[in-house]
């Protein structure tokens, strides 16, 4: 059964660089990194020290407040570095490759009769729990809790991110067997939202709510989808599962193996041959950005994940835990005279029709990193709610998280919000605040006060 969801409010950027639908399978890598900041909140407890030798799935360190929660290594090698920050904070864990690869074998061969506690010991002591997060707070979910419903996203509306359609298309049997899994794992809905008049081998899967949404972004992320189709309340969890994080599940459960690829997309203007890369997750970025054709030696930004949303890295830095995207833009570090002149000197699509932009809806744009002006006050403008598809006051909710007022925050609804729903905002708002960021740092506030 399937759900039609129209959402109104939201905005398509058109950028040059999507990727085209060749996936290449890159070299195995040389190293691969563990970084915790990818898990948010997550203090690591280590269990391996530099110089030990691991197999694939060993546990690499636990989570400190929760020691059932399991992060473990992508490959087997050697602990090549532990790399430490102020106070000894864990920064990242550099593990070198074997040559030739060993994994840690678990017996998975009657999953199918595995009962709901089963299953999570399985994830826990396999390494796949932490793709398994929860909302609200954006945070991998705690297993002792039961969720009202879970949510997987397979379609990407962000610019120039990956089609998890064509990364689906070669794990179809994995996804599968991942969705079967996750049902067993909540008494409520799976709810499986894809792009609207798509022909989709998910439409043939049983047990699940299948929901058809519209394109406009960010009509793609989670966030917006469980606020129109089962809204989160105080007290309530909802899980949260990206698309190609079930077929590595599914491959768990049919293999006995911990093996976490990664399907990426490294797509944006400066790249000479945008398409997609099967790696491991956490692998070095270098190799696969010379083999995309881009120059280094020009001034660029490196993003893990969307352009909207991701983080920034080096170029020789590692592929992070969770995203399907590495996107190039040209660093904005170039000032334009008289860039504010209407018509003549904007020429970036704009939510206003200050330039000939919204004339050419299907143009596509190379654009930079420039922000286009300095961070200035709140304007009551409306710019906020027309590109935020939920029932929320962006701008209110915004102050109140600024100011730390918990009560109000609450009744503005930041149980139901992500920093990347408020994505749009960053890019559209005229203030030039850092929303995303904001948002964040009062969904830290709720769970220290709240929990």
């Amino acid at each position: 059964m399937s759900n039609d969801i129209r959402i109104k409010n939201g905005l398509t950027i058109n950028l040059k660089g999507a990727p085209e639908n060749i996936i290449k399978k890159a070299p195995f890598p040389k190293s691969v990194s563990l970084n915790p900041s990818d898990f948010h909140l997550i203090t690591p407890k280590m269990v391996v020290k530099v110089g030990d030798k691991i197999k694939s799935g060993e546990t690499v360190f636990y989570s400190k407040s929760n020691s059932d929660i399991k992060f473990c290594s992508p490959v087997s090698g050697k602990i090549a570095d532990i790399v430490r920050g102020a106070k000894r904070r864990i920064l990242e864990i550099i593990i070198d490759c074997d040559k030739e690869q060993k994994s840690i074998n678990h017996n998975f061969s009657k999953f199918k009769k595995f009962s709901r506690k089963e299953i999570i010991d399985s994830l826990l002591n396999s390494g796949c729990w932490p793709f398994i997060k929860q909302r609200p707070y954006d945070v991998i979910a705690n297993p002792h809790k039961e969720p009202k419903s879970i949510f997987v996203s397979t379609l990407n509306t962000a610019p120039i991110s990956a089609d998890l359609e064509i990364i689906l298309n070669e794990q179809k049997n994995e996804f599968k067997t991942g969705i079967g899994i996750l049902n067993k794992l909540t008494e409520g809905d799976l709810n499986i939202c894809v792009e609207k008049n798509h022909n989709s081998f998910i439409n043939e899967i049983d047990n699940v709510k299948v929901h058809n949404i519209n394109a406009l972004h960010p009509s793609g992320n989670v966030g917006v989808q469980i606020h129109h189709i089962d809204p989160i309340n105080s007290g309530e969890k909802v899980w949260v599962v990206g698309a190609e994080d079930v077929a590595l599940i599914g491959k768990l459960f049919l293999t006995g193996k911990f093996s976490p690829t990664r399907t990426i997309a490294v797509s944006g203007p400066p790249v000479k041959y945008p398409q997609y890369y099967k790696t491991i997750i956490g692998s070095k970025l270098f190799g696969i950005i010379e083999d995309a054709g881009i120059d280094t030696n020009l001034n660029l930004r490196y993003i893990n994940g969307d352009v909207l949303s991701g983080r920034i890295v080096d170029k020789d830095n590692y592929l992070g835990f969770y995203n399907n995207t590495l996107s190039i833009l040209r660093e904005g570090n170039n000032y334009k005279m008289f860039g504010w002149i209407p018509f003549i000197n904007n020429k970036v699509p704009s939510i206003y029709k200050t330039s000939f932009s919204w004339l050419f809806p299907n143009k596509k744009y190379d654009l930079d990193t420039n922000l286009n002006g300095e961070e200035r006050a709140f304007v009551v403008t409306g710019e906020m709610e027309n590109v935020f598809p939920m029932d929320i006051f962006p701008m209110q909710l915004l102050k109140e998280c600024m100011s730390g007022n918990i009560e109000k925050m609450e009744n503005l609804g930041i149980y139901e919000v992500a920093p990347e729903d408020f994505a749009l905002i960053d890019y559209s708002s005229s203030s030039k605040i850092e929303a995303q960021k904001i948002i964040r740092e009062g969904l830290d506030l709720m769970i220290s006060e709240v929990g």
